[in-house]
């Protein structure tokens, strides 16, 4: 079996070595022990996880969901109806802040066709749309 040094592993894994740390921090890999030498040996498998953990990042799960993806994926008796339910939810969430950047991305596409981007500040639409409490994106 294969052992890394955390400098092996976070260039394999294509992250930094404070990332792994930080990953171990949080309980997503485990912290091997020293073994004959003052290194620590992360076997093999820390490589893909760490690339699991950052490829579910990328599809916008929180490391907490990171986590509980992890755990079903260690679980023989987890169905695919739990991972499709905790997918299912952050997929309505990216569905939710999308729309709201819609909003926020046609407020202040109007804002700017508002500002002539000429004269003095004192009634520039943009600073008085963010300083009117009234003003809403969503």
């Amino acid at each position: 079996m294969t052992k890394f040094t955390i400098g092996k592993v976070a260039a394999a894994a294509g992250v930094g070595v404070e990332t792994i740390r930080f990953y171990e921090r949080r309980g997503l890999i485990a912290q091997p022990t020293p073994i004959k030498t003052s290194f620590r040996e992360y076997p093999e498998s820390a490589v893909n996880r760490i690339r699991f953990i950052k490829r579910a990042q990328e599809l916008g799960f929180t490391l907490s969901e990171v986590a509980e993806l992890l755990a079903l994926s260690e679980q023989s008796a987890a169905s695919r109806k739990s991972v499709r339910e905790l997918a299912a939810k952050k997929l309505l969430l990216i569905r939710e802040k999308l729309e709201d950047l819609r909003h926020m991305e046609a407020t202040l596409s109007k804002l700017v066709d508002d500002c002539s981007g000429q004269g003095p500040l004192h009634g520039c639409p943009i600073i008085e749309a963010i300083t009117d409490t009234q003003i809403h994106c969503n």
